[in-house]
């Protein structure tokens, strides 16, 4: 078992081309012991977005903190903080801040996603 303070784990700046304002912490990997999935925890500043895409693979959402938009199957839907987002495989979406703090939300991939 292991408990860590997730501000301990570094906020990177989010790679991927169409990223804006948009950092990532990798909670939990392999590197720590977990064999599937991953935790990421995101921190997008106000007017920032996700990449607009899509990929094999399903995430599960949970928003902690602050508001936007989502995209995804071609409609936008708000969400704000307590809201949970399920995004199935291969369906294009993009998360955007559309309020004035900096939205904060977990996200779990499989580990395939893991650089």
């Amino acid at each position: 078992m292991k408990v860590f303070r997730y501000d301990k784990v570094k906020a990177e700046e989010a790679k991927e081309e169409g990223a804006s304002k948009l950092k990532v912490r990798w909670l939990i990997t392999k590197d720590i012991g977990a064999p599937n999935f991953a935790m990421r925890l995101f921190e997008m500043e106000p007017g920032g977005h996700s990449p607009l895409h899509s990929h094999p693979w399903e995430h599960e959402v949970f928003i902690l903190e602050g508001e936007g938009i989502v995209f995804g199957a071609g409609e936008e839907k708000r969400f704000k903080a307590g809201d949970v987002v399920f995004v199935p495989p291969n369906e294009k979406h993009q998360f955007r801040n559309s309020g004035s703090k900096t939205v904060k939300f977990l996200c779990l991939v499989p580990h395939h996603t893991n650089p």
